[in-house]
């Protein structure tokens, strides 16, 4: 509590003596403070400023002697003082008398003697609060009063520094003159005020009334808005159109808004509050605004894994789905080319105004590269670019910007048999390739390798022809036959049964991986690339070929001896003409 020492008198009963007979102790104390002059202390009389010293005011209060006053007991609030010869003021003696044998006079305590006497309990005073003390605060109201942390506003003030300072009306709740203790209540004239605007605002207020008021706390879920003694709520989703994450996005605590009455209940005394619903719903003409097929400008305010959400305007968003962000780029997720706040061009893909969503299109801006693919490479076309990916069933060659072709496993070689693409490309190797097939509906682009060349099994029904002698390597013996590379890439096979006239239970018996065989040529398959051999056949076709060499030069020995013969007969008959 605050103690007012200044007004504790030196005896037990205080200020102010109580009427009644005084003890001889009393009578006497009583006549040594009238000093002889016919004053007691704490006595509070008229006195006029007869002189100024430099730090002093003498003043004549209508006895014997003068009375002394610090100067510094007339300074304003600025520490200015202004004080004059001829002044009047209410003085308090404070018993006894100064070295110079002047009255020692205050007029402070003058003053605050006369604040005492015109305070009472219930009444309503200004003050300022000066400072915090345990409890609550002390507050300058001509004298010092006590007001407790409770007592400061109708909600607990958690920082009580920030009202230091401040001027308020209050309520004296206690007081004790004898002990100069005051106790100040703010709370009590808020709740009477509140009390007051209350009963004002139930009698107008009415739905959709459009009406003023503060913001008094803010939740997860909404803000209540003080309307004049009685509270609202304002609920999130009625705050904006659009989206709002919180509601200390859009207010603050002591904001003034301008609200929409949506529900009042009187029976209850609750009311739902609007604040969006002031102005017009901006997806009543979204269509006009933004067609279907139209360009759009506005401002990414959020991403999901799915997607962009894009302001268009207040309250309307639209959905840029990961799906509709690149012609050519498989996009993983939206941060990958988009950040909250970049501001975007996009296409109206679909409105869907009934439930508020529109579909937005980043790659429609651009033109699609599949529908000119074709026109720059065409079929046939010979690219060269980098090998940018490599799987089990291909390879994908860079072709455009954002476009890749696929080389089939099987396109890779001729005669070849790759079982995995690895074994011919590494990613970054520099290839050329023809362009087979361009699928614009599903963005599939097709090329070749082993077509750059001509396919070897074209000629090789000319070069192998049936009952052709030949000379291969074994390159794999089976259980059903030997295998013969007969050049890079072409093998025939020489079946079991094809390896000897006599029964051959394993191949295995009769050739080994990298022996050298001769075998000739029995069928040659270019639809299923396949060439069959014989080895048991081949000494009966040896025998045929030397028969037919045989008499093919039997035959032109013949034809030789007929010439020469004809030849000299020819002689003879022209030495006879």
């Amino acid at each position: 509590m605050v103690e007012n020492k200044d007004l504790i008198d030196e005896n037990e009963n205080g200020n102010l003596p109580e009427e009644g007979e005084m003890s001889f102790e009393q009578l006497l104390e009583a006549h040594e403070q009238e000093g002889g002059f016919g004053l007691k202390k704490n006595d509070v009389v008229l006195g006029t400023v007869v002189q100024l010293t430099p730090d002093s005011v003498i003043v004549d209060v209508g006895y014997k002697s003068e009375g002394i006053i610090p100067l510094k007991e007339f300074a304003d609030e600025n520490g200015e003082t202004n004080v004059n010869v001829g002044d009047t003021y209410d003085v308090l003696y404070g018993g006894g008398e100064s070295e110079s044998g002047l009255l020692i006079l205050s007029k402070e305590r003058a003053d605050r003697q006369k604040i005492w006497n015109s305070l009472e309990e219930g009444a309503v005073v200004q003050g300022r609060i000066e400072s915090r003390i345990k409890g609550g605060l002390s507050v300058d109201i001509g004298v010092n009063a006590f007001l407790p942390g409770s007592q400061v506003d109708l909600r607990p003030v958690r920082n009580l520094d920030k009202v230091i300072g401040e001027t308020f009306d209050f309520k004296i709740i206690k007081l004790n003159k004898r002990r100069g203790n005051i106790v100040l209540s703010r709370r009590v004239l808020l709740e009477q005020e509140r009390e007051s605007l209350r009963t004002d605002t139930l009698k107008t207020l009415e739905d959709d009334q459009v009406a003023e008021g503060i913001v008094k706390n803010l939740t997860d879920y909404g803000a209540f808005i003080d309307l004049g003694g009685i509270d609202g709520l304002l609920h999130i989703t009625d705050m904006s159109w659009g989206r709002v994450k919180h509601p200390s996005d859009l207010l603050a605590v002591g904001d003034k808004i301008n609200v929409k009455v949506l529900k009042f209940d009187k029976e209850k005394e609750r009311v739902s509050l609007g604040l969006k619903q002031i102005i017009p719903d901006p997806w009543l003409d979204v269509d006009n605004k933004f067609p279907v097929g139209g360009k759009v400008s506005g401002k990414v305010v959020s991403l999901t894994d799915y997607g962009a959400f894009v302001e268009l305007a207040d309250g309307v968003e639209g959905l840029i789905h990961v799906s509709e962000m690149s012609w050519t780029k498989r996009i993983k997720h939206p941060n990958k080319i988009l950040n909250v706040g970049d501001d975007v061009e996009s296409v109206v893909l679909a409105l869907d105004v009934e439930n508020r969503r529109i579909s937005l299109g980043l790659k429609q801006v651009e033109p699609n590269p599949w529908e000119v693919i074709g026109e720059k490479f065409p079929m046939g076309t010979i690219i060269e670019g980098q090998v940018k990916n490599i799987t089990d069933f291909g390879i994908f060659v860079g072709v455009d910007e954002g476009i890749d072709g696929l080389v089939h496993i099987s396109d890779l070689s001729w005669t070849k048999r790759v079982k995995h693409p690895s074994e011919l490309y590494k990613k970054g190797d520099l290839v050329r390739a023809v362009v087979l097939n361009i699928d614009r509906e599903n963005e599939r682009f097709s090329l070749g390798i082993k077509q750059l060349a001509e396919d070897p099994w074209e000629t090789v029904p000319t070069r192998y022809a049936p009952n052709t002698i030949v000379r291969g390597l074994v390159t794999s013996v089976t259980d059903f036959g030997i295998f013969l590379e007969l050049e890079e890439g072409i093998e025939g096979l020489v079946h079991v049964s094809e390896i000897s006239k006599e029964k051959v239970e394993s191949p295995k018996e009769c050739a080994e991986v990298g022996q050298e065989l001769e075998a000739v040529v029995i069928h040659v398959d270019t639809s299923d690339r396949k060439i069959a051999l014989s080895i048991k056949n081949l000494d009966v076709i040896k025998e045929k070929a030397e028969v037919d060499e045989y008499l093919g030069s039997q035959k032109s020995a013949t034809s030789n001896f007929g010439d020469l013969l004809q030849g000299a007969m020819e002689k003879v008959k022209d030495k006879d003409e």
